[in-house]
């Protein structure tokens, strides 16, 4: 059969990706029929599964940008549980990340990927960025800011203040961090409460067992960015994106803020967004057409 006739091949639905530790998870991916040239890997909130940001991904690809979604080691695809024998940190996380993007290239190898997440996934997305600065086309922040407790209001500050020292006791007693009973996050492993508590405490990321200087290869950061803030987010105070972005003072930044009004809800709130993606969808494509 001529190679003209033959039929087109669909694209994939998910890819399978290792991380040559042992940990798989599947990246969930929505395509679009008349892509760019850039496509969006997307790192979750804390807790929260690939899945969740579907509407997003698909409000992206209807408008020309394919979405990879990235799920957490831990969670719903991923063939591990965080337990008292089953532990781990930011740094493997990272390495997670980094496979997604090798499988991604090896599938998609003429694309070119941002690198974005929510509120964790944002911060992770910097860190990520921070390890491999070439591999990456551009970084997005939606709904994020760093979690140091300075940077938070009113009983925010003394919330955070607490919350380190109670989530470090709470995941030594059960082996791991029983979100799902806290209302914060999910089921995590301890080692990544111990990075997280260790960020919010002092302002600095000094993840374990990370073999560089992230702080330094932050400030070092050079590619384009778009920072996206929810007006009613009291999860991603100004300050605390703030304190996010001064460590990126080198980044080609572009900001905006999403108001209330622009929401059937009547609220920009750190996940109502997830629910009704488009304000964010259009100004991602705004500045990725800026871009081209």
């Amino acid at each position: 059969m001529p190679a003209s006739s033959a039929a087109p091949v669909p694209a994939p639905e998910s890819l399978r990706v290792a991380s040559g530790d042992g940990h798989d998870a599947q990246l969930l991916l929505a395509s679009a029929a008349n892509s760019g040239p850039f496509g969006l890997l997307w790192l979750p909130a804390l807790g929260v599964s690939a899945r969740k940001y579907r509407h997003f991904a698909a409000a992206l690809a209807e408008r020309g940008c394919p979405v990879a979604l990235h799920e957490w080691r831990g969670h719903e695809s991923s063939n591990r549980r965080a337990a008292r024998g089953c532990d781990w940190g930011y740094a493997e996380l990272l390495r997670d990340v980094a496979a997604s993007r090798a499988a991604l290239v090896a599938a998609f190898p003429d694309r070119r990927w941002i690198l974005g997440g929510h509120s964790l996934g944002a911060q992770l997305a910097a860190l990520a960025l921070a390890r491999d600065p070439a591999d990456y086309a551009g970084y997005l922040l939606v709904g994020s800011g760093h979690p140091w407790w300075r940077t938070f209001p009113g009983w925010h500050k003394a919330g955070l203040l607490v919350a380190p020292v109670w989530f470090r006791a709470l995941a030594a007693l059960c082996g791991y961090f029983p979100g799902e009973r806290t209302g914060f996050a999910g089921r995590e492993a301890r080692g990544v409460m111990q990075d997280w508590a260790a960020s919010a405490r002092s302002g600095d990321y000094r993840p374990a067992r990370v073999d560089f200087d992230a702080e330094a290869r932050l400030r070092d950061l050079e590619l384009p960015a778009l920072a996206l803030r929810l007006r009613s987010d009291a999860y991603a105070p100004p300050a605390s994106l703030e304190h996010l972005l001064a460590k990126l003072p080198r980044l080609q930044l572009r900001r905006d803020t999403i108001g209330d009004d622009e929401f059937s809800g009547g609220r920009a709130g750190h996940f109502d967004w997830m629910r009704e993606p488009e304000p964010v969808a259009r100004r991602v494509m705004e500045w990725l057409a800026g871009m081209r």
